[in-house]
């Protein structure tokens, strides 16, 4: 769920303006899934953009107000989740915790670092939602140890359907600033792509495990 349409256009058009998110249609990337994308995306450059960031946790703050006031601890994903995470719970002066993609081989060997324990809730930041199994690993490591997941918040999502899927056998509410449909339409408004390759974007859109074949 968009979590503000009018902002969702701001913040895709800042994404495009800042190369967090580049289009080639016709000259594909390749991502480590294997699969090839005509749009990559690097939120982690939003770090270098002040204002950009703000907006962002700004708007994660109000909605985190106004719909989840009594959360325990905010935790962030490894690792591009992570500073959001942390300028979120600054700002609701809350606790925050981030989870390892794997447990640590050294040390205590901890997975979930930082303050959350059993039977705390928490809320997930999440830079960036492809196909969910990364933010899914989380909350069943959180639910490992006594959590309670209340929900998913992402800066962008692709809204695939195996993604849908995950959230919704995990009973786990999802919401996000941008999506991939708000950002095409934005990317063909500001000149960002061409006409013709509207249709390419939306092939890509409905069978990226096979595109382009």
């Amino acid at each position: 769920m968009i979590i503000d349409s009018s902002f969702a256009e701001e913040l895709a058009l800042d994404l495009l303006n800042i190369n967090a998110v580049i289009l080639r249609p016709n000259d594909p990337f390749t991502w480590s899934s294997g699969w090839n994308s005509p749009i990559y995306c690097d939120n982690r450059l939003t770090m270098r953009y002040p204002e950009i960031r703000k907006k962002i946790a700004k708007n994660f703050v109000e909605f985190i107000n106004s719909e989840y006031a009594d959360v325990d601890v905010i935790t962030g994903t490894a690792t591009a989740g992570i500073p959001h995470a942390a300028w979120v719970a600054e700002n609701i002066n809350k606790p925050m915790s981030y989870v390892r993609s794997k447990a640590k081989s050294y040390g205590l060997g901890n997975q979930i670092e930082g303050g959350i324990q059993k039977g705390e809730s928490t809320i997930i930041i999440e830079d960036l939602i492809s196909t969910g199994g990364s933010a899914i690993s989380v909350v069943e490591a959180l639910t490992f140890i006594g959590a309670d997941v209340w929900a998913v918040l992402s800066i962008f999502t692709y809204g695939f359907d195996k993604a849908l899927k995950r959230f919704e056998d995990s009973d786990i509410p999802v919401h996000t600033l941008t999506d991939y449909a708000t950002l095409i339409k934005v990317a063909s408004e500001n000149g960002f792509v061409d006409e013709e390759d509207l249709q390419t974007l939306g092939k890509w859109r409905e069978n990226p495990e096979k595109w382009p074949h």
